[in-house]
């Protein structure tokens, strides 16, 4: 088990590390939704994961659930049961060593943003610059 939570520590989680995949998204949807270019989840069955606090929702799709923290605004989890049903995909950069699942594809390319698809190509910092 790993665990996990929001950014103020309102809203923690404990899961299994045997995930069904774990993907970074690209999609339009995920980025409007937590501000970040893509992001990583980590789907597992319900019955692998113990959510302490409560989450609030919102109805961001048809069929589908985005959970987040309703004190910090942390998105944390996603449920579509006619996708997914009886799962629950979290998101993996929420997790205290997100490391612990290798990442294992990306999907969605299609809408993903320009400069994303050559990182490498830029510099790169430890820390911030001037700062390091």
């Amino acid at each position: 088990m790993i665990s996990g939570g929001c950014h103020c520590g309102a809203i923690r989680y404990e899961m299994d590390t045997d995930v069904q995949h774990h993907a970074l998204c690209h999609c339009t949807d995920c980025r409007k939704a937590t501000g970040a270019p893509a992001a990583s989840w980590a789907l597992v069955r319900n019955d692998q994961i113990k959510i302490t606090g409560t989450p609030k929702s919102y109805a961001s799709s048809e069929g589908a659930q985005r959970m987040f923290c309703g004190d910090c605004g942390t998105s944390l989890f996603y449920v579509n049961e006619t996708i997914f049903p009886n799962m629950i995909d979290v998101q993996s950069a929420t997790l205290d060593n997100p490391a612990a699942i290798p990442l294992q594809a990306q999907i969605q390319t299609a809408e993903r943003i320009d400069w994303m698809k050559n990182l490498d190509a830029l510099p790169s910092f430890n820390r911030y610059p001037g700062m390091e």
